[in-house]
């Protein structure tokens, strides 16, 4: 009598499901393999401690709600360079407005600053059809100078603290209201990108403009939009900036730019557009992060910090680019 062996469907799917895609995954390898290192090199520093984590989800918080909207404009093939410039813009509309106005008119002025700078941005990109470098390379100088000017680069100090409280310097138990921020802005961009009809329209735009259109997507409308969302998720930015450091100024965010970029990057965001993940975007502003406090736990200099980091994420990169 011939036995047969063969391997049950479920055990054959159960391997598929577990195996590593190092171009998808090499974020959250990377991620792993930083923490083991520094947590080996470092551990009579207190790497490994709910201090250290603490202080990690806090510096990362501000660039991942960033970051966030920046995966929506990149994954639709745009870029957005003003995000820095529009934080430190609505941190000093912010702070202006709480002083002479009160608690509820100082946040709609914070967000509407983004909503104003995002639809100038989307109009431009989508409707006039100027490339987004340009129009956000443009809107970068121009928010920084605005907020530079109507300060005379003092700043602008928010004594609210119902404000301070709920927009970063406060906590909910053990927990502080930066990070909660945090997570609820990943949470809700995760769902809308991967499950929500916008979010496929969104990758179908960056993918293939015309292959969109022809399916009945109004792809300009989708690219006007997602510059919208990326400018208020900076505004929220700035905000965040502005309640933990009780301060309006227009230096808050500036940088932030090149940071969000580099971790929708190592996220797993396609450049070219077509590809997202706001999962892979955290992780990616984590491990910038993790590095960065671990340098600094080192004992390593400000230039010696720089040479590292950028060369941890060319490699991350060029690996997640690897066939």
């Amino acid at each position: 009598m011939n036995v047969i062996s063969t391997k049950p469907a479920e055990i054959v799917g159960a391997r598929k499901r577990f195996t590593i895609d190092w171009r998808r995954d090499i974020i959250y390898v990377g991620f792993v393999a930083v923490v083991i290192v520094f947590a080996i090199l470092l551990r009579d520093q207190g790497f490994v401690s709910t201090t250290s984590l603490m202080n990690i989800l806090r510096q990362t918080a501000i660039v991942t709600v960033l970051a966030v909207g920046m995966t929506y404009v990149i994954a639709a093939a745009e870029i957005d360079l003003s995000v820095g410039s529009v934080a430190g813009l609505a941190s000093v509309v912010t702070a202006m407005t709480l002083s002479s106005f009160g608690l509820v008119p100082g946040i709609i002025a914070g967000l509407a600053v983004g909503a104003a700078i995002g639809a100038l941005n989307g109009a431009l990109v989508a409707f006039v059809r100027i490339p987004s470098f340009l129009v956000t390379l443009a809107m970068m100088g121009i928010a920084f100078g605005i907020a530079q000017w109507t300060t005379a680069s003092a700043p602008q100090p928010i004594l609210d603290m119902t404000f301070n409280n709920v927009f970063g310097g406060g906590s909910l138990g053990p927990v502080p209201v930066l990070i909660l921020w945090m997570l609820v802005v990943v949470v809700i961009g995760s769902v809308v990108l991967k499950k929500m009809p916008f979010g496929r329209q969104v990758l179908a735009t960056g993918a293939n403009k015309v292959a969109a259109e022809y399916s009945g997507i109004a792809t300009r409308w989708i690219r006007f939009r997602v510059m919208m969302i990326c400018s208020i998720g900076a505004s929220l930015a700035g905000m965040l900036y502005a309640g933990r450091l009780q301060s309006g100024r227009f230096q808050w965010g500036q940088g932030d730019e090149m940071n969000a970029i580099a971790a929708v990057i190592l996220g797993g965001t396609a450049l070219s557009g077509g590809r997202g993940s706001v999962i892979g975007t955290f992780f990616g502003a984590l491990l910038m992060a993790t590095i960065n406090y671990g340098l600094i736990l080192g004992g390593l200099d400000t230039s010696q910090q720089q040479i590292i980091r950028g060369i941890i994420i060319v490699l991350a990169v060029a690996l997640a680019r690897q066939k």
